[in-house]
Formats: C-alpha cells, structure tokens, sequence
C-alpha cells in the first residue's frame, strides 16, 4: 500500500525531531569550546599550560553543563516524543533476555578490535598513561570527564538512531553511529587539527552505534559498553 502525502509528511517530521535533538546534543558538547576561550580570557594561557586547579575546574564546569544539558534535552525528547529515556534506562536490566547469540558474539569482537586499537593507538594501556600523565589528583577528575563525554555521546546515537529508522524503516543499520561518527570525529579533526585523530573518531563513532543496535537499544548495556571501549 502506498504511504499517503500526510503519513509521509509525519515520518519526516518525526525524524527531523529527533535529528534536531541529536544536533543539540552535538551543540552542547560544543560548549566546552566556549568554556575554553572564557577561562583563556581569564588565565591568559592556553589549556595546555593549565596548572592542576584549572584543569580540574574546567572539568568540572563542562560536566556540569553537559549533564545539565543533557537532562534538558531528554526532559523536552519526553515531553514532545513520548520517548523517555529515564524510563528506560530505570527499568530496562543490563542484560537483556531477547538478544542472540550472535549478537554477543559481535558486540564481543568490536570490543576487543576497539581495545586492541586504543592498546596500538596508546602504545601500551590507556589507563596506565593517563594515569602517569595525569597524577593521582588529576585522574580521577579526567574520567569522571569521560564518563560524561561518553553519555553525550550515547545521546546523539539514540537520536540519530531513532531519526533515520522513522525515515527509511530500517532498524539493522546503525544510523547513529553514522551519525555520531560525523559529528564526533569532524569536531576530533577541527580541535585537534589532525585529520587521522578525526577518522579515528569517525570510525570508533560508528562502532558505538553498531553497539547500541546490537544490544537491541538497551541504554544502560550501551552506556557501559561504550565506557570500556571509550575509556580503557
């Protein structure tokens, strides 16, 4: 049966919300930008040069505004949508009951090829050079940054996600991490002024979406999946 002028118009109407909020996100996570050139106006120097108190501040702020942001977000998604990802990630377990063998299986491969990655990309453990690098006071506040960075993350992917399936109807590609892999790694090329760093970016985005599909969605599963490729 052929979709009428007005469902069509719906679907894409739908879909456009969600990419919108998935680019809010995005946006949010570009705040830190502005963060910087406000405390470079107010240290006169760049962040490289931060003594331990300002990089422990400028963490500290940007986490408070991208969870504040983030909460905003998901509050409007659940207000507007209907979807409410709080919902979710209270009452859905991390294991879920529905997904296959198979689906383990490649979630386990991608894991492995990520560390393995990282492992090359680090020369050695990731953690162990954060950690020599960073000092016992910086640590601690480093990861509590990624652990935000990666929910930021995990948003725009389950927007992105949900945005595309309601325009093409197809639930097996993951469009957020498409997406995510855009935007994460084009902001990795243009912070890092390296267009390896953005590749790499890009294409560890789109393994994070192909977790998030391979879980079957699961929030909480996905968070956790993407905290050990992203963070170890």
């Amino acid at each position: 049966m052929e979709m009428t002028g007005e469902k069509k118009k719906n679907r894409f109407k739908e879909g456009l919300t969600f990419l919108i909020y998935a680019l809010e996100v995005f946006g949010i996570i570009g705040l830190e930008l502005l963060i910087s050139v406000i405390e470079k106006k107010i240290y006169s120097i760049d962040m490289k040069n931060y003594n331990a108190l300002q990089n422990i501040l400028h963490w500290i702020i940007t986490c408070a505004v991208w969870g504040t942001g983030a909460i905003l977000v998901m509050k409007g998604c659940r207000k507007n949508t209907g979807v409410d990802l709080f919902d979710d990630i209270k009452n859905r377990k991390f294991i879920a009951k529905d997904m296959k063998l198979w689906q383990w299986i490649s979630i386990a491969v991608g894991v492995v090829i990520s560390l393995v990655s990282t492992w090359i990309d680090w020369k050695g453990s990731k953690v162990a050079a954060e950690f020599k690098s960073r000092g016992l006071l910086l640590f601690p506040f480093q990861y509590i940054y990624y652990l935000f960075e990666v929910c930021m993350v995990l948003l725009i992917i389950i927007f992105g996600q949900i945005a595309f399936e309601k325009w093409f109807k197809n639930n097996k590609i993951p469009f957020g991490g498409i997406l995510v892999g855009i935007t994460w790694g084009l902001a990795h090329w243009l912070s890092k002024g390296s267009l390896g760093i953005g590749l790499y970016s890009a294409v560890g985005g789109f393994v994070f979406g192909a977790a998030y599909v391979l879980t079957n969605r699961n929030v909480k599963l996905s968070y956790l999946l993407l905290c050990i490729m992203f963070i170890l």
